[in-house]
């Protein structure tokens, strides 16, 4: 899982059909059931103590109870590596470790949802790729991205306040409880791209 780290090309997402399309075609390369209501969740960051790997093991056992799957990049420190591989292995239909290479993780990013970062994303590339596939943020609080406010209707990412994993779940039930209204996900999906 040590990989070299690559620079994500930007691509933009023209339509939520289109990011349909491009879910359904990594669910059946992965060999899951095409299920296009179902979130899907990527964590687009390296899995490295820096990045928030230990936030994002403690995260996972409430993620994996939710109805969602889950995409993980596939670089960073092996002692990650071995977890998320064993992982996979028990939960083979509900998440996979996307190869670090341009051509996988575009289309992660093409087919992806929602993306959780368990650091601030700050100077982080990953985070402009993401918002221009229309892939919405979970992150700590930070002056990257703007909140997103349900009364207000604005705003485009899910912030969590503290860096503990219960707050992190916190927030990623939120993104999910909103993804459920297609009309404000597509709204902020619209903010995402256009400030990416």
């Amino acid at each position: 899982m040590n990989q070299p780290s690559h620079t994500y090309k930007q691509q933009k997402v023209q339509s939520p059909e289109e990011k349909a399309e491009h879910k359904s075609a990594l669910q059946s390369a992965l060999g899951w059931p095409k299920e296009a209501r179902l979130p899907l969740i990527c964590i687009p960051t390296e899995l490295t103590d820096a990045l928030g790997g230990n936030l994002l093991l403690d995260l996972l056992p409430g993620l994996l109870s939710l109805p969602v799957q889950i995409l993980i990049r596939g670089c960073g420190n092996a002692s990650y590596g071995n977890a998320m591989t064993a992982l996979q292995k028990e939960y083979e239909h509900k998440i996979a470790i996307i190869p670090n290479t341009e051509k996988d993780t575009t289309a992660m990013l093409l087919a992806a949802d929602i993306a959780v970062f368990c650091s601030d994303p700050q100077d982080v590339p990953e985070l402009k790729a993401c918002m221009g596939a229309g892939v919405i943020p979970v992150t700590p609080k930070t002056s990257q991205v703007q909140e997103y406010n349900p009364i207000q209707e604005n705003g485009y990412a899910f912030f969590y306040q503290s860096p503990s994993h219960w707050h992190a779940f916190a927030a990623v039930v939120r993104a999910i409880e909103t993804y459920r209204f297609p009309y404000d996900w597509r709204t902020i999906q619209k903010e995402c791209i256009k400030y990416s």
